[in-house]
């Protein structure tokens, strides 16, 4: 069941941007590893650092297909910090698509409302935000019990930018239903979300419900989200949402005050908002716990971090165990080899010759399992 936020305090609307480049540097790398702590985590023992690979042009190989903590850190690199209890974790470069570190990033788990980012990604090109739409009964049918909510009403006409702030602001699932129905319905909605997935090398995606409501067999990863978080920095529309803090939102021939749920950006709940935070999304349901995908930029950088479901200090641990990541992110900057990257990976060809495959053969029946051993639906 997904919890539902309201808040009303009325301030100015703000907005971040983000933009840079960040290039580290080839060199020695040494991979952690080892078995599972109380808290979640895998930690292990490091290596000696190996020496450089004999191409520095060629990027070491991935190892985030691999369980448990996985970062190959340079000499004067700091330590991850110890004390992350989320299943599963990732931080990475947004500019460069490098993955500093990550804990189970493959791993299939409920997204909850962080969904809503391949949501906003599939649907934000396709609608005008000036364009305005009379919501009707229908438009609202089928909205999960318990979801959160803007309040979006029958018989009142909305613009479209007024519903993406009722969904990055608020989460409201009332106004994914309407912006979904405006795209063309909502299962075809669910088509073009997996196919956006798909092209973008997000393969342990299972979109369900284009919300981000507990259904059975939806699921996304940490890898996923990232994937998600980074595409979203290039839109600026995206950014402008997402980096919210305040709006009004019509109501009839009246407004009120929504507020971001996103703690780490609007410093709400006694959580300390963290400097150059650009935004992303938040969001929890019973069945995800708490899971957050989150951006920020310092001295020229800029880091997106994803956390799914902590499982020690309560409804709040996701902000504190993402913050602890970004510290970490920036102070690891130049200083850790990337363990994979958020950038598709090209799809192998055979090559030609008496073995290649022939142009009319069959493909391989069924879906084709993605890196976490979901399985991915065929675009």
């Amino acid at each position: 069941m997904t919890i539902r936020f309201s808040a009303r305090t009325v301030v100015s609307c703000s907005a971040l941007c983000a933009a840079g480049a960040l290039a580290l540097a080839p060199g020695p790398a040494a991979a952690l590893g080892g078995a599972d702590t109380a808290g979640g985590s895998r930690v292990g023992t490091v290596s000696a650092p190996t020496a450089p690979a004999a191409d520095p042009a060629e990027p070491p190989p991935s190892t985030l297909h691999r369980p448990g903590i996985q970062v190959r850190p340079r000499p004067g690199a700091p330590a991850v910090p110890p004390h992350l209890s989320a299943r599963s974790w990732l931080v990475a470069d947004a500019d460069s698509g490098e993955v500093l570190a990550a804990h189970n990033a493959h791993l299939g788990l409920p997204p909850a409302s962080t969904l809503k980012t391949l949501f906003a990604l599939t649907v934000l090109p396709a609608l005008p935000p000036a364009a305005r739409h009379t919501v009707t009964e229908a438009d609202l049918a089928g909205i999960g019990s318990g979801s959160s909510l803007v309040g979006v009403r029958p018989g009142h006409t909305y613009q479209v930018s007024d519903l993406w702030r009722g969904v990055f602001l608020n989460s409201g699932n009332d106004a994914v239903r309407v912006l979904a129905g405006m795209n063309g319905g909502w299962h075809s909605t669910i088509t073009q979300m997996q196919a956006k997935a798909q092209a973008l090398g997000a393969r342990d995606t299972r979109v369900v419900s284009p919300d981000g409501y507990d259904m059975p067999g939806q699921v996304s990863s940490a890898y996923d989200l990232a994937v998600f978080g980074r595409a979203g920095l290039r839109n600026t529309d995206f950014v402008r949402y997402s980096a919210t803090v305040h709006a009004k939102f019509p109501s009839g021939g009246q407004e009120y005050e929504i507020q971001n749920t996103n703690r780490l950006l609007t410093g709400a709940d006694g959580v300390a908002p963290y400097p150059g935070l650009i935004g992303i999304k938040n969001g929890y349901t019973s069945g995800a716990g708490s899971t957050l995908v989150a951006a920020a930029r310092r001295g020229g950088h800029t880091l997106v971090v994803t956390v799914m479901n902590p499982r020690r200090g309560g409804g709040l641990a996701v902000y504190e165990e993402a913050r602890s990541l970004l510290d970490w992110g920036f102070g690891a900057a130049g200083r850790v080899e990337p363990v994979g990257s958020l950038l598709p990976r090209p799809v192998s060809r055979p090559a030609p010759g008496p073995t290649a495959a022939r142009p009319d053969a069959a493909p391989p029946a069924g879906p084709q399992a993605g890196p976490g051993g979901t399985a991915a639906p065929r675009a």
